[in-house]
C-alpha cells in the first residue's frame, strides 16, 4: 500500500498542509498547475497585536497570470527583509522562538532564491526537517501530464506507484473517483477537523495561520497539536 498526496506548493503554509504530508508515503509538489492570484502560492499569514498580517511575496506576471507556479519569478528581494523583520519581531516573545528562527534562518538569509517554486519548497522541507516528518518529496516538474484535472492527478499517481490517493476536501467539487478506481488507485479524504487550540500569543486564538506560529509557540510539542505528524 503507497499513500500519494499531490497539492501546489504553498508559502509558510499552516500546520494542516504539514499533517497532510506527514499522513503520506509520497507529497507530490504540483507545481505545473497554473499560479492563482491572491491565493497561499504566495502568501501566509502570522499574528500580530493588531490580529493577523499578510506576508505577500511579489512575483512575476507573464501576460495575465497565465503561467504555472513553477514558472512564476520572484519580483525582486526586499519583501525576505521587510518579511523577516516581521517574524522575528511579532514572535520574539514565543516560547520557543529560538528554535523556529534558526529553523528559518537559512532560507530568509542565505542566497536569495529566484523562482516562487524554489522558495516555498526551501521552507516546506525545513519545516518537515523541524517537525521529524520523513515523507518522500517530489515535483511534478518535468512529466509530460494529459489533458483533464483529474487525469493529471491519476498519471502523477501512477508516476508514484500509488495504491491511494489522498485528497483535501476542496477537490470534492471536481474530482472524478472513477478515473481513479479506473487505474487501481483509491481515493481517501483528509479532514483538517477536530485540530486543538494551542497556546499563541496576541489574543484569541487563530486556527489557521502560519505553521510557524505553531512551532514559535509550541516548539518541540508541536506534534501535540497535530494527527499524523509523530505518527497516525
Amino acid at each position: 500500500m503507497r499513500r500519494v498526496a499531490i497539492v501546489q506548493s504553498n508559502y509558510l503554509p499552516w500546520r494542516g498542509y504539514f499533517d497532510l504530508i506527514a499522513s503520506v508515503d509520497e507529497f507530490v509538489l504540483y507545481d505545473d498547475a497554473q499560479y492563482t492570484r491572491r491565493d497561499w502560492r504566495n502568501r501566509n499569514a502570522i499574528k500580530t497585536p493588531q490580529g493577523t498580517a499578510w506576508l505577500t511575496v511579489p512575483v512575476r506576471a507573464k501576460g495575465r497570470f497565465t503561467q504555472s507556479i513553477r514558472e512564476t519569478e520572484i519580483d525582486g528581494d526586499a519583501w525576505r527583509s521587510a518579511h523577516w523583520k516581521s517574524i522575528r519581531q511579532h514572535y520574539a516573545r514565543a516560547r520557543h522562538a529560538a528554535e523556529a528562527f534558526a529553523m528559518l534562518a537559512p532560507v530568509f538569509e542565505g542566497p536569495a532564491p529566484t523562482m516562487l517554486s524554489d522558495l516555498n519548497r526551501s521552507l516546506i522541507e525545513s519545516v518537515c526537517g523541524y517537525l521529524g516528518i520523513r515523507t518522500a518529496l517530489s515535483t511534478s516538474a518535468g512529466m509530460d501530464l494529459p489533458e483533464g484535472r483529474t487525469a493529471k492527478l491519476v498519471a502523477l499517481c501512477r508516476r508514484a506507484g500509488a495504491t491511494t490517493y489522498v485528497s483535501g476536501p476542496a477537490a470534492r467539487d471536481y474530482l472524478d473517483e472513477a478515473e481513479f478506481r479506473a487505474a487501481g488507485i483509491e481515493v481517501e479524504w483528509f479532514g483538517y477537523d477536530g485540530y486543538p487550540e494551542y497556546p499563541q500569543l496576541w489574543g484569541a486564538f487563530e486556527p489557521h495561520v502560519s505553521v510557524i506560529d505553531l512551532i514559535a509557540n509550541c516548539g518541540p510539542r508541536s506534534a501535540a497539536s497535530m494527527k499524523y505528524v509523530g505518527g497516525p
